[in-house]
């Protein structure tokens, strides 16, 4: 027997997620687990990954729409839902998201071998993409709300 969610699970997680405070906190993720990879502190790398688990339920849900880092979340999941795009499809700005795996991975290997001006650089172009691949998905969905009104 599969066990079902209750029907508005999914708009509740989504709601809660969009809290600006869930977004701008996962920005610390990446740096952190580097951090815990460059120094073996394997314990704190636990702890962000839990953290990376269960941020998107940890805020309540925002009282309105204005931040940009509640935009970021919302266009997110216009992206893949109402828009059908998968995150790593090749159009733009997906191709940022393809772009950002190497780069992600060639950070952790560069901690994990101790180069830290590497893994630093790594670190914050991969973010950098991040950042621009939810910049570009805001303005997206920014022009189709617009459109929309």
């Amino acid at each position: 027997m599969t066990p079902t969610l209750p029907d508005d699970f999914e708009e509740r997680f989504w709601r809660r997620h969009s809290n600006p405070k869930s977004g701008w906190s996962r920005t610390a993720l990446l740096p952190a687990l580097l951090f815990a990879v460059y120094h073996r502190r394997w314990r704190l790398a636990g702890v962000a990954l839990l953290f990376t688990a269960v941020n998107p339920i940890l805020f309540a849900p925002p009282d309105d729409d204005d931040a940009w880092m509640t935009r970021v979340v919302l266009a997110e999941r216009w992206w893949t839902r109402e828009r059908k795009a998968g995150v790593f499809d090749h159009s733009y700005p997906n191709w940022l998201n393809l772009l950002n795996v190497p780069v992600s991975v060639y950070a952790f290997v560069a901690a994990y071998r101790r180069r830290p001006v590497r893994a630093g650089l790594a670190g914050t172009l991969a973010m950098g993409l991040k950042f621009w691949y939810v910049g570009a998905l805001v303005r997206r969905y920014d022009a189709a709300d617009r459109q929309a009104d």
